[in-house]
């Protein structure tokens, strides 16, 4: 049995831990308060400090006072003598240093993964999860479940598979972890809110609306892409209708359904035009009829289809150039399909805007303004001017790159 250290008395306890606990902290010392004290221990304490009379029961000593004493009485340092009574002395201060280092390295990674710089919308989802902390304080399993939240961010939009399929081909085969109610379905819903400029869904019905919208379990005949002068090899379905469309001067409507099984089917390499707006496809059949080049549309927000479309097109060799309008939510839709396309901006710089906004000022404001990681400049003079720009403004310039084939 391992002897006792002689300053180890049963009435000093007290005094021993309020030590220990003092020099924890890791910041400077130079009083200590000891808790409650019997007669015993306060007679201990007065022998080992000197003292002509007892302390009080809750004693306050100078620690350089205890330290000289406690070396006199048994040749060791207070730090020593505490730690063969109590055990090792922490250093929490240190301790909470490499914690918060731990936390502003996890937040920096976040902040900087390329899923959210790709589209910096997103930054709104990394400041929630930031202001709401750690998942169960550990800084490694928040790390896990964002990178398996991202994993899942970089698949999406989907191809219209059920969400068990997304899950088990990403998330190393469990087919239940984007289940309803797991935290890292939560975590990716959140995320699509914030891409989408939608409210977070509360309930079963907008959480699959939102989960639909991003390309999970999509209706394969309602999710359609447009498209003008499209003209795909092949004896597939797919590209004879787009032959025969394009031939014809006229759009050609296809489904998910359609572009998921295509047939036999080859791109043409060459480049290929992306608008926001439908209107700037009525007016290039208006002037290139069917001598249309290829041009593509969003409408909006891409459905399963578009990206569907444009992966494959790009996949095949095709160059994809975008172009949407000039305000808020443009931005967003421009760098989202870039991100998911590989798409390159068309017209869309901060000299381009500038010249824009000169035709229509003062405008209708932009809204809400998040960057565009293509060129950092242009939502600094969106902010500057405050004035939208649709597609449609620019639209003769923009058949005149099509005419040409200036990209």
């Amino acid at each position: 049995m391992t002897d006792r250290h002689p300053l180890d008395l049963p009435g000093l306890r007290p005094f021993w831990s309020a030590v220990h606990e003092r020099l924890s902290t890791g910041r400077p010392v130079s009083r200590v308060r000891s808790g409650p004290l019997d007669d015993a221990g306060r007679e201990a304490l007065a022998d080992l400090l000197g003292l002509d009379r007892l302390p009080g029961v809750e004693p306050t000593i100078p620690l350089a006072g205890l330290e000289s004493a406690v070396v006199d009485a048994c040749g060791r340092t207070v730090r020593e003598v505490v730690t063969a009574i109590l055990g090792p002395i922490p250093d929490r201060a240190a301790e909470r240093e490499r914690k918060a280092g731990q936390r502003d390295a996890l937040w920096g990674w976040l902040a900087g993964h390329q899923v959210v710089c790709a589209q910096p919308v997103l930054m709104d989802w990394v400041g929630h999860l930031r202001t709401n902390g750690l998942v169960d304080g550990s800084p490694g399993r928040t790390r896990s479940l964002l990178t398996a939240a991202l994993t899942v961010l970089a698949a999406l939009p989907a191809d219209g598979e059920p969400l068990p399929v997304i899950a088990a081909r990403h998330l190393d085969g469990d087919a239940h972890a984007l289940d309803d109610g797991t935290r890292l379905s939560g975590l990716v819903l959140r995320a699509l809110a914030a891409l989408y400029g939608t409210d977070v869904p509360d309930s079963a019905e907008a959480r699959r609306a939102l989960w639909s919208r991003a390309g999970v379990a999509d209706d394969q005949l309602s999710a359609t892409v447009l498209a003008v002068g499209l003209r795909l090899d092949g004896d597939g379905p797919v590209a004879r209708v787009s032959r025969v469309c394009a031939e014809a001067g006229h759009p050609v409507s296809l489904t998910l359904a359609q572009l998921r099984s295509p047939g036999e089917l080859a791109v043409p390499a060459g480049p290929v035009h992306i608008t926001e707006n439908p209107s700037v496809l009525a007016l290039a059949l208006r002037r290139f009829g069917p001598h249309c080049p290829p041009l593509v549309c969003t409408s909006g927000w891409p459905n399963t289809a578009v990206i569907h479309l444009l992966r494959r097109l790009g996949g095949d060799g095709a160059s994809l150039h975008y172009h949407g309008d000039f305000d808020g939510e443009g931005i967003r839709i421009a760098a989202h399909v870039m991100a998911k396309t590989g798409a390159v901006p068309w017209r869309m710089t901060t000299g381009d805007y500038r010249s824009a906004a000169a035709l229509v000022r003062p405008g209708p404001d932009p809204g809400r303004l998040t960057p565009a990681p293509w060129d950092p400049a242009l939502v600094e003079a969106m902010a500057e001017l405050r004035t939208a720009v649709v597609e449609e403004v620019i639209a003769d310039a923009l058949l005149d790159d099509l005419a040409t084939g200036t990209r």
